[in-house]
């Protein structure tokens, strides 16, 4: 048996420029941090020839071809695995919440299956392959962000060419600066849930329609490029000014990323003091991010959501990516 652990992600500047309708012509960077929630996948041999897997369901079959979970069925291919094997998942926070748990997932699955094979794989490779499956396979309307994340772990600079091929670059921010910007940023679950698949699509229909969501998203990693900047010269206040620029242009790039109701929050948060903020991820529900520059007002924004209903959860940085954190199988996972 062993178990893998695969950080979720939040994104902090560029998101939606990892698209392919969109590097395709343009170019994409997008700027991203692992967290200290994970997604973990346990796996083990099966005396039986069969494969069992549990998630949010249980399935029993006989061969990959008739794994009902898209995902699990794809990696048992891409691995070559036909049976004997038992898979279970489970996850410190909701799926379809804004924090990359698919990607999350794919890599965790993908890194556990390769050690269960006795095989290395380096953190590109399990990316790679991760992005093959959602993207290529399923053809799933996600970007790369996620994958590379939830592989390196830490502050990740994410550029991808026109050929989709793509570099990972460590941001090159203090510790000190990533203690201040753990304790600057406040998260809020709005309590709803959504696919992101549905806002992905909407977005790119409307940007087959409308030039102006390419330029949007143009603005976007345009500002996405100033917060790295911003960043590692320590400048956080500019990180949370750019943060609300951010989050002004990407609600023109879909009809589904706020409503009346997340506008109304982000106002109020703006009202208590937040400098800026975005709901992570694609939008359309998960959870909300308000960067402020001073105690008094962190306390002032979390009263008025804690009073509103909404439940805020710690979300530290984790500088590592997908690990193996148990393995009785004597095999030792290792990169290169």
């Amino acid at each position: 048996m062993l178990i893998s652990s695969t950080p979720l992600r939040i994104s902090l500047g560029g998101g939606g420029t990892d698209l392919p309708f969109y590097y395709k012509k343009y170019e994409g960077f997008v700027l991203g941090a692992a967290i200290k929630k994970y997604v973990y996948l346990n796996i083990s041999n099966h005396f039986e020839k069969i494969i069992k897997l549990n998630y949010s369901k249980t399935e029993i079959c006989r061969s990959p071809l008739e794994v009902q979970h898209p995902i699990i069925r794809e990696a048992l291919k891409l691995t070559n695995i036909e049976n004997q094997i038992e898979i279970g998942s489970i996850a410190d926070l909701p799926a379809q919440s804004g924090l990359g748990s698919s990607g999350s997932f794919t890599v965790g699955l993908l890194n556990g299956l390769f050690t269960h094979l006795g095989k290395n794989k380096t953190r590109k490779e399990l990316a790679e392959m991760a992005c093959h499956i959602e993207m290529d396979l399923l053809k799933e309307p996600v970007g790369k962000q996620d994958q590379y994340i939830a592989s390196y772990g830490g502050f990740s600079c994410i550029n991808i060419n026109k050929q989709g091929k793509v570099k990972v670059a460590p941001l090159k921010i203090s510790n000190e600066s990533i203690q201040d910007l753990e304790h600057s940023l406040t998260f809020f679950y709005t309590g709803v849930m959504r696919s992101a698949s549905n806002v992905l699509k909407d977005q790119k229909k409307t940007a087959e329609k409308n030039n102006q969501v390419f330029d949007s998203l143009t603005r976007i990693k345009k500002i996405g490029l100033k917060i790295m900047k911003c960043l590692e010269k320590d400048d956080l206040d500019e990180f949370g000014r750019l943060m609300d620029e951010h989050w002004l242009e990407k609600k023109k790039t879909s009809g589904k990323i706020s409503n009346d109701i997340f506008d109304k929050y982000y106002h109020l948060a703006k009202q208590s003091g937040a400098s800026g903020g975005k709901i992570i991820g694609a939008g359309g529900g998960g959870f909300f991010m308000f960067y402020t520059n001073t105690r008094e007002k962190k306390k002032r924004i979390r009263k008025e959501f804690i009073k509103h209903g909404l439940s805020e959860v710690r979300m530290p940085f984790e500088m590592e990516g997908t690990k193996i954190i148990l393995n009785l199988e004597g095999r030792r996972n290792e990169y290169h």
